[in-house]
């Protein structure tokens, strides 16, 4: 889909068509992923530069920033610098501040010079890094386009006509493939019938505004099944009703008006409802070993399947939780949903049921993790239940582990150990490490620690330390300074200085 801005359609006679491109827009289609190519390594503001300058030579500027929103998700964008930004600029403060001021080009050099000899670096690469993690600035590092400019006028016009469905109301679909057609409504829970024409018979899909309201949900499930249609069927059509500001417009499509390119980008996730889209934005933003599937695979529940709302996959191993929302619906959906989930075999599965449904008894009876809410799912109960299977992974895995272990690296990380021996690291945090010396998170050998040691000195800047330490990639430099015997006396924001521990 592409961003409702930049839609571009014809309404003449009551119709609401997308203005498709075709062989005439090759040119152009051509023109824009050369200039991506083109700029590949250099700052996002040169590539702005040059795809507005080619808005200024054609007539339709939304065109150009459609296609140039294609081209964006195959690109990649990094932050370049040699030091890490943040640490630049904490360091070049620090200097400012401890020259009162910077009033002018030579008090600026001066402070970049200070900087620049605290982080054992140059000036200029001072001046580059110092806000090297602004969009406008980072680096276009890869462009990897799956079509070439005909294939990217088809992406267009696939992504022009599913924008326009995302305020459709009701659907009407014939398809010479109607078992795809109907293990995608499945698939994206939207709610049809089937009426019987002089025809033959019409999939008729209506959308919330004859239900409730309209979401976010279905304007997406209707591009999603856009896309199904087309490339499961060779002879289709498609007619809409679509809420154009408040005007009802009619748009139609045939197989002939798109194609589907061989490769499609990953449609973004979707929810049924504002609890489920709450539950995985929050459950996302957490530091876990799980990782949240949206849509997993349908679970055989006797004669029928089941597609669960979510999958819980751990990091580090093969093993999968399913959950189950169950929210406000009707009582005829909700026997049907008990039934499955009473029905399904052989998985673990969570459900959270509101306590509106007052079915929580009859859940009980299932071999399922169960969790009432109201109005939100508690994270919280979640992760403990994930945490009870954590634990008996995290048992299986120790019996696998030596209880000494010795890495062959003179320095390395707990993370790096284990996922060597494809664990968590909480798996090896009870282990001995006969060989290294644990830093934090870091394990080091002892020869190593003797060469630091010799290379550090009394008086000798914190900044300095980092840098001998950084050689052999330790990051953990306070543990090490600890280590071989020194500390940090430190001078406000300006740095700090090595002095030795007492005997």
């Amino acid at each position: 889909m592409l961003r409702k801005d930049l839609l571009r359609v014809s309404r003449r006679g009551g119709r609401y068509q997308p203005q498709f491109i075709g062989p005439a827009n090759a040119q152009l289609a051509a023109s824009i992923l050369e200039t991506f190519r083109s700029h590949v390594g250099t700052p996002q503001h040169e590539l702005d530069a040059a795809i507005e300058q080619l808005e200024r030579e054609e007539t339709d500027f939304k065109l150009v920033r459609g296609l140039r929103a294609l081209c964006e998700r195959e690109t990649t964008v990094a932050t370049v610098s040699e030091i890490p930004p943040d640490r630049i600029r904490r360091v070049v403060f620090a200097a400012a501040e401890s020259a009162d001021g910077v009033a002018s080009s030579a008090e600026r050099d001066d402070v970049l010079k200070q900087a620049a000899k605290r982080l054992g670096t140059t000036s200029d690469t001072v001046a580059e890094g110092l806000y090297a993690d602004r969009s406008k600035n980072q680096i276009l590092t890869a462009f990897e386009p799956r079509w070439d400019a005909d294939g990217l006028c088809a992406q267009y016009n696939l992504s022009l006509a599913q924008t326009a469905l995302f305020d459709a109301t009701e659907v009407r679909i014939r398809s010479d493939d109607p078992k795809a057609l109907i293990s995608a409504l499945g698939r994206l829970r939207l709610l049809y019938e089937i009426e019987r024409t002089e025809d033959g018979r019409v999939v008729v899909i209506t959308g919330p505004d004859a239900l409730f309201r309209r979401t976010r949900r279905y304007g997406t499930a209707f591009a999603r099944l856009l896309r199904t249609v087309a490339q499961s069927a060779l002879t289709w059509e498609l007619v809409a009703t679509i809420d154009d500001r408040g005007s009802e417009r009619t748009l139609t499509l045939h197989n002939g008006d798109i194609t589907v390119p061989e490769s499609e980008p990953i449609a973004e996730p979707t929810y049924d409802s504002a609890i489920e889209a709450d539950f995985a934005a929050r459950f996302t933003a957490l530091e876990s070993d799980w990782e949240l599937q949206r849509e997993p695979e349908p679970l055989e529940t006797g004669h029928r399947v089941m597609i669960p709302d979510f999958a819980f996959d751990y990091a580090h191993s093969d093993f999968r939780v399913y959950f189950e929302v169950m929210g406000f619906w009707t009582p005829e959906y909700i026997e049907k949903k008990l039934t499955q989930i009473r029905d399904v075999e052989d998985v673990e599965l969570i459900v959270a049921v509101d306590e509106s449904l007052g079915v929580g008894e009859m859940l009980k009876q299932t071999e399922s993790h169960i969790i009432p809410y109201t109005n939100t799912v508690r994270v919280k109960a979640v992760v403990d239940v994930l945490r009870s299977y954590e634990t008996q992974l995290l048992a299986a895995a120790a019996e696998t582990l030596p209880a000494a272990i010795e890495p062959s690296a003179q320095v390395t990380s707990l993370e790096a150990v284990a996922t060597a021996y494809g664990v968590s690291v909480k798996a090896i945090e009870n282990r001995s490490f006969p060989a290294h010396v644990q830093l934090g998170q870091q394990l080091v050998s002892p020869t190593v620690l003797e060469t630091i040691g010799d290379e550090v000195s009394d008086g000798m800047t914190y900044a300095d330390v980092e840098s001998i330490a950084g050689k052999y990639e330790i990051t953990e430099t306070s543990a090490l300074l600890s280590t071989i015997g020194y500390r940090v006396k430190w001078d406000g924001l300006s740095g700090g200085t090595v002095k030795s521990l007492p005997e």
